[in-house]
């Protein structure tokens, strides 16, 4: 009987297998969901190394994160990139001509500005003289902007670069259909009427179907969120679970925009309308309320649903990142420290939305830390049942084991340390947008709880993920 079951478990898919051994044991952060802010730590050591270079971020901000097909749903995605450059510029005062470079990150690209680092950038009145370029990494877009910034600092090329990111689900591209771009294409080459005439036999009327942009994985077709639902249900996770933790996030992100803490966020009048101030996602709810939802991805029976994923967003952000002697020649008191960083990768198909699980472990040990020292978690959230069942990998040891190599767990953070003034699911989540956003959250919060160090972390599509050390500048 036990090599029967034996033989049956190793030939169970992953998701099933991490069903077992999940099912077992549940999510018990139910209490904690309201956690309070985390308590001052006390100072620790620097992660300064020899003869390398500190780089810090001086400031960053970001237009207010909004809904897709509200305010900005008539603008481009230049007009946003430019105004959160803008608002860097009067944040900060840095005079345009010392900037060395600008990166941007974007997913879904406009065709008119595909490099919309450059075209933002002269809309904001840099210099035509400073290089501009742009990155895409699905939704760890920003983080890879960011980066590369310091990866230019580091390296001596660089002494002030401008990071930053920017979507516009309001207005994505769609297409004509292949077959209808080819017939378009021949046209425009055909040289006599008779050839006109001849391609013009060859329509069809379901030439005129459109192509929307995809929103499934290309290696798998499978949509994020269906992945998001069979993560749940692999690592047991409840629907109930997943409605406490979205309400946490919008609680929080409530309180904070309340108490005035969302200080990166600056106004942005937009053209013909009103002055924007404030993200318009945050919406706590009941649990009650939330229940009522149908499942949207996975039916009838999924657990992940509107109220419990994040929503499409529109939204741009900018970081002004340089050298710590550079910053202090010109009389910055920088805000942070960037630290050690480390991309990975898993299978996207079982593993889509594991990059925290994976890239915690192995920041932390470039740094030489533990889960202990940090003081201020900053996770992206795409789905709550992303978060959780992270959390839940982050906390086995079977896991660490069986997936990742590892001898023992790296622990899941502890929630009172966690999100604490919200995340993408309450805040929003413009794909390109968000890793400045999470870095200068951690980075705003050391500074006000007292912590010296904050780790970022990321899923992205295909299967990537982020984490980066952040640390507080002393004061």
């Amino acid at each position: 009987m036990t090599s029967i079951l034996t033989y049956t478990f190793k030939n169970l898919p992953n998701t099933s297998k991490w069903a077992l051994q999940f099912s077992v044991r549940p999510l018990s952060c139910s209490s904690q969901l309201r956690a309070a802010p985390a308590a001052q730590t006390k100072s620790k050591k620097t992660l300064a190394k020899p003869n390398m270079r500190n780089i810090v971020v001086v400031d960053g901000v970001r237009i207010p994160f909004l809904q897709s097909g509200t305010s900005y749903k008539d603008l481009m995605p230049h007009d946003l990139a430019r105004a959160a450059l803008s608002g860097l510029l009067h944040r900060t005062n840095v005079p345009k001509d010392i900037v060395d470079y600008i990166i941007f990150g974007t997913v879904i690209q406009e065709v008119k500005t595909s490099n919309v680092a450059r075209e933002a950038a002269l809309g904001a009145g840099f210099s035509d003289k400073t290089p501009a370029h742009t990155v895409t990494m699905a939704c760890i877009s920003a983080n890879q902007a960011m980066t590369t910034g310091l990866g230019l600092i580091a390296s001596g090329q660089s002494d002030v670069i401008v990071a930053g990111g920017v979507e516009l689900m309001s207005d994505v591209p769609i297409r004509h259909s292949r077959k209808m771009r080819k017939m378009m294409l021949e046209l425009n080459k055909a040289k006599t009427l008779g050839q006109r005439l001849s391609l013009f036999s060859k329509f069809r009327l379901n030439f005129l179907a459109p192509e929307l942009p995809a929103v499934a994985e290309f290696s798998t077709s499978e949509t994020m969120g269906h992945s998001a639902d069979r993560l749940a249900a692999a690592f047991a996770v409840s629907r109930q679970d997943q409605d406490e933790y979205a309400l946490r996030s919008h609680s929080l992100a409530k309180k904070a925009q309340d108490e005035g803490l969302l200080s990166d966020v600056v106004p942005f009048k937009v053209p013909g309308k009103d002055t924007v101030t404030k993200d318009n996602g945050i919406r706590p709810s009941s649990l009650e309320q939330m229940a009522k939802l149908k499942p949207a991805f996975i039916k009838p029976y999924g657990t992940v649903t509107a109220a419990n994923s994040s929503f499409l967003t529109d939204g741009a952000s900018a970081m002004l990142i340089m050298a710590e002697e550079k910053a202090l020649a010109m009389g910055y008191k920088p805000k942070a420290y960037l630290r050690d960083f480390v991309y990975v990768s898993q299978d996207p198909k079982d593993q889509l939305l594991l990059g925290p699980t994976y890239a915690t472990p192995k920041v932390l040990e470039k740094a030489g830390l533990t889960m202990n020292d940090i003081d201020a978690f900053e996770f992206h959230e795409a789905f709550s049942g992303q978060i959780l069942a992270n959390f839940k990998a982050m906390d086995s040891d079977w896991f660490a084991q069986n997936y990742m190599g590892r001898k023992t767990k790296v622990g899941s953070p502890p929630l009172e340390k966690f999100n604490n003034w919200g995340g993408s699911l309450s805040l929003g989540h413009p794909f390109g947008a968000t890793g400045c956003r999470l870095v200068m959250a951690a980075a705003n919060r050391l500074r006000k709880e007292g912590g010296q160090y904050g780790l970022v972390a990321a899923c992205a599509a295909g299967g990537q993920g982020h984490a980066m050390i952040v640390e507080a500048y002393p004061k």
